[in-house]
């Protein structure tokens, strides 16, 4: 692709959908807006309802999350962000996600930038899984595959 075809585009999130994050949590839901080969960047909007927890995890890059709905935490804070914040995440900071109060929807919502790979780890700081562009590229084919719906090129420029 020529520099000339990369253009400003709209992602319609209207007609993304919203794909459960299995195997980890099929409670949380996930909606892809774009997944970048080049940079190893995902943005998702994210969903979850209380009491669901995910394992502890690490990240290879930087990670901003904005809050729309909801308040949530990490165990290993003493902050709880809640709707219009931001969180910052650095390279190589590991915590566990915590959802501490429901939305009007019922979920904590958020909008994700993730930059690099997001490693599950076990109680002994061991990596159990990896998230990343791909995974997350073959979970919404898959989802999409498997309710019959139309896949949308969340990699391209345009």
């Amino acid at each position: 692709m020529l520099y000339q075809q990369v253009d400003t585009a709209v992602t319609d999130g209207a007609s993304l959908p919203w794909v459960p994050l299995v195997p980890y949590a099929d409670t949380i839901l996930l909606k892809y807006f774009k997944l970048d080969p080049i940079k190893g960047e995902w943005i998702v909007m994210m969903k979850a309802p209380m009491g669901v927890q995910l394992p502890k995890h690490h990240h290879t890059g930087t990670v901003m999350v904005y809050t729309i709905e909801g308040q949530w935490k990490y165990k290993e804070h003493d902050w709880t962000a809640g709707p219009d914040s931001i969180v910052y995440e650095t390279a190589a900071s590991s915590h566990t996600y915590e959802p501490v109060s429901a939305g009007a929807s019922g979920y904590v919502t958020t909008l994700v930038q993730v930059n690099g790979e997001l490693l599950f780890l076990d109680e002994n700081e061991n990596v159990i899984a990896s998230e990343n562009w791909k995974t997350s590229l073959k979970r919404y084919l898959a989802y999409c595959e498997q309710h019959g719906i139309e896949a949308k090129d969340l990699t391209a420029f345009n």
